[in-house]
């Protein structure tokens, strides 16, 4: 499994909306973005599954992105 470490959606990316690993949202943070291969396999199309961490509620699902043209940044170890 390849390790996503930002993730930009949209048309342009310009315009579009960024999510990365250890990003605020909220009192939470962004802790996994990960390629639904089981959706991939199944249907034929790129789901991204962003998952945040709550303090009180622990690891939970936050966004997913079904089908929209995306930027993706790896996390890569130099």
């Amino acid at each position: 499994m390849q390790l996503i470490r930002k993730i930009i959606v949209g048309q342009n990316p310009k315009d579009a909306m960024a999510y990365f690993t250890g990003m605020v949202v909220g009192r939470s943070k962004v802790t996994d973005i990960v390629l639904d291969e089981e959706h991939m396999f199944r249907h034929g199309k790129k789901r991204y599954l962003i998952y945040i961490n709550d303090p009180a509620e622990g690891t939970m699902l936050w966004k997913s992105i079904d089908d929209m043209p995306c930027v993706v940044e790896f996390d890569c170890k130099f």
